[in-house]
């Protein structure tokens, strides 16, 4: 097993079969330490790794990338080179500066991913991860049951068991799973979708494209993609936002609907980081039951 305080490049290069001649740490995130390391002859590699990581936790995540990245004409994802209990290897993506121009393409790619689909609602394959949080699998008959079990009720109860969530915004949130069918909008199929698209898990390639990381990959509804995205400031976010609605055009009233979806990854936070996230999703759920 590779040590997750420090990468020995000798151990890692017996990981890979091929020498590394340095590693470097990098930014990567709160929840795992992430590091480049250099091969002999020139070329790159990501590798992250958590300490004490949970069984199945690397495994979750290469199994997500490669699902995304089987999605015909999607958006690209870094190859999975080694996975195991305690690091994930992937193929360095060199960064370049947003552009409109990229932003364009990944909306269009990213519309591409979802219309690829997903069997179910959830996974068939079991739980997931997102962030150090347990994502339950499922998988569910339709996404308002998948939205209300599956995405609020879990972080709204432990938000509420570590006190990050107050009585009445908890009760407000409460009443967004009470009446979700009638805020959920048109029903869809399952779309494939990313499921913790922050603004953070989009890489701005050299090659002019976006790749998608860090995935809690699953079917469900394709707004929740968007939503994510829109919550933490995404360069360049209405061309993305206007080439995906060209190429895969949206149910009517989505804009209206984005706080039901942004309440999940705000419980999640809340769970995770408590401070204004509490607040945040009681915000969120007046907003959404006001729309």
């Amino acid at each position: 097993m590779l040590p997750v305080d420090s990468l020995d490049p000798t151990r890692l290069s017996d990981l890979l079969g091929e020498q590394v001649v340095n590693v470097e740490a990098v930014g990567g995130g709160d929840i795992c330490q992430a590091h480049k390391a250099s091969m002999g002859h020139g070329r790159a590699v990501f590798v992250k790794t958590r300490s004490q990581a949970p069984e199945g936790f690397f495994e979750s995540e290469a199994n997500g990338l490669a699902r995304l990245g089987s999605a015909p004409g999607g958006a690209p994802v870094p190859r999975v080179l080694a996975a195991n209990t305690e690091c994930l290897v992937l193929e360095w993506i060199a960064p370049e500066p947003p552009s409109a121009l990229a932003a364009e393409r990944f909306g269009r790619a990213l519309a591409a991913t979802h219309r690829s689909g997903n069997a179910v609602f959830g996974s068939d394959t079991g739980d997931g991860w997102i962030g150090t949080l347990h994502l339950p699998g499922g998988p569910w008959p339709d996404w308002p049951t998948m939205w209300a079990a599956g995405r609020l009720e879990p972080y709204l109860r432990a938000a509420r068991d570590n006190g990050s969530v107050s009585k009445r915004d908890a009760a407000d949130v409460s009443r967004v799973i009470d009446n979700i069918s009638h805020l959920a909008g048109p029903a869809e199929p399952p779309a494939l979708i990313h499921g913790d698209l922050w603004a953070g898990n989009v890489l701005w390639g050299q090659d002019g494209r976006c790749w998608l990381v860090d995935p809690a990959a699953h079917g469900g509804h394709r707004e929740s993609d968007l939503a994510m995205l829109t919550l933490f400031g995404l360069p360049h976010l209405e061309r993305v936002l206007s080439s995906y609605h060209e190429a895969s055009p949206l149910a009517d009233g989505w804009r209206d609907r984005v706080p039901v979806h942004q309440l999940h990854p705000i419980l999640v936070h809340a769970v995770l980081f408590g401070g204004s996230y509490g607040p945040r999703a009681g915000q969120l759920a007046r907003l959404a039951l006001s729309g």
